[in-house]
């Protein structure tokens, strides 16, 4: 919009006063409203889009400097032009500290007005094309801040999917525990976003594994309890990885919660109970589904009526009891065949492609299937034999 299609508005308590200003400014080609109080002006204002209001200092009731005060409030991009027929040097710094472009002394000469309003309108066409550009700029930011965020992000997906290729014993894993993560979710009703999350957040849970020593994730056997509490570092160091890069802080919580238990005795914070995200709960679950039905060094996989009965009896004290029950409800429905909920048995299957950058729900298949053993030999959870309790203890 240009100087001679934008609105004015002026307000003067005198209509002639007022029609003689409108009516110069009209013959510059712009479009004028008149009004003779402040109230109907702020009506106005309300009402239609003006560029410039050319206000009356004194007028009865609401005077000129109530009405700046109100326009600074209400409508910030119009820039207005303060009129008095008093030379008051007080006056006026008063009106340029409430916001007010220009000052003017009346009789105003004609030229004096219209050199006056259009010095003032280009200030507010260069203003406004100056917030233009930055928005657009931050936006431009944003956009590229994101692009890297999701190229890091992949990055780290794809670190995650080598990682676990590099051992037999968890190729594949957790691919696994974010497809049953993701159709828990569903089960469960989360919306896409939040499922596309846990899903995320099932594939990066271990993450922080890439900072555990390679002879200990390498182990061939039960791991020592000092080994035990350096493996348990992984779930926060997995947030300290994604916490610069995550977008929604929950996709943290939930890598960093993962192995806390229902009465407070996980790692790496004691959580218990409702405390525990509900996406950490959610991949409690799925991971440690996932690690009875994989195969281990000592022994073949579980059957899934097996794990069901191992993690039935762990309900309430590490398993949280609503979320294990919908697993379950999850796990007595038809499996599509395109996804069966099961771990597949031990093979020889090259390791899953590098997985695409947005968190969509995983969809591979690789056979390959067992996790380290992490729990230290002789650990016990309430209702486990030792062996019970390594086969659970991601």
């Amino acid at each position: 919009m240009n100087e001679q299609t934008e609105r004015l508005l002026v307000v003067d308590d005198e209509p002639a006063v007022c029609r003689v200003t409108a009516q110069r400014l009209e013959r510059k080609g712009y479009d004028v409203t008149m009004a003779t109080d402040a109230t109907g002006a702020l009506d106005l204002l309300a009402q239609k889009g003006f560029a410039l209001a050319l206000v009356d200092m004194r007028m009865p009731e609401k005077d000129g400097l109530w009405l700046l005060k109100q326009i600074w409030r209400y409508h910030p991009g119009v820039c207005v032009i303060m009129l008095t027929a008093v030379a008051d040097v007080r006056t006026a710094v008063d009106c340029l500290r409430q916001g007010a472009t220009d000052y003017l002394l009346k009789p105003v000469p004609g030229d004096v007005l219209t050199l006056t309003v259009e010095r003032a309108l280009r200030e507010r066409r260069m203003k406004l094309e100056l917030e233009r550009y930055q928005k657009h700029l931050e936006e431009k930011v944003q956009e590229q801040a994101r692009r890297i965020r999701q190229l890091y992000l992949g990055s780290v997906r794809s670190l995650a999917i080598s990682l676990e290729a590099k051992d037999h014993y968890t190729r594949g894993h957790s691919e696994r525990v974010a497809e049953f993560a993701v159709r828990l979710a569903q089960h469960l009703g989360l919306s896409k976003a939040d499922t596309g999350l846990v899903d995320l957040a099932g594939l990066l849970h271990d993450i922080g594994k890439i900072g555990v020593r390679e002879e200990v994730l390498n182990k061939p056997g039960r791991l020592t309890s000092e080994e035990f509490e350096h493996v348990k570092l992984h779930a926060a160091l997995g947030a300290q990885i994604l916490e610069p890069i995550a977008e929604d802080p929950r996709l943290v919580k939930a890598v960093l919660h993962h192995h806390e238990n229902w009465d407070g005795t996980g790692y790496p914070h004691g959580l218990a109970g409702e405390a525990i995200p509900l996406l950490a709960r959610m991949l409690k679950v799925t991971d440690v589904y996932e690690a009875l039905t994989s195969n281990r060094p000592y022994r073949p996989a579980r059957s899934p009526e097996e794990a069901h009965g191992i993690m039935e009896e762990e309900i309430g004290t590490v398993l949280p009891p609503e979320v294990t029950t919908a697993f379950f409800a999850l796990l007595a429905e038809p499996s599509p065949a395109a996804a069966p909920l099961s771990a597949p048995a031990d093979s020889e299957a090259a390791s899953p492609a590098v997985a695409n950058t947005s968190p969509t729900p995983s969809a591979s298949k690789d056979a390959s299937p067992q996790r380290k053993v992490l729990a230290p030999a002789g650990a016990q959870t309430p209702a486990q034999t030792e062996k019970e309790k390594t086969d659970a203890q991601p």
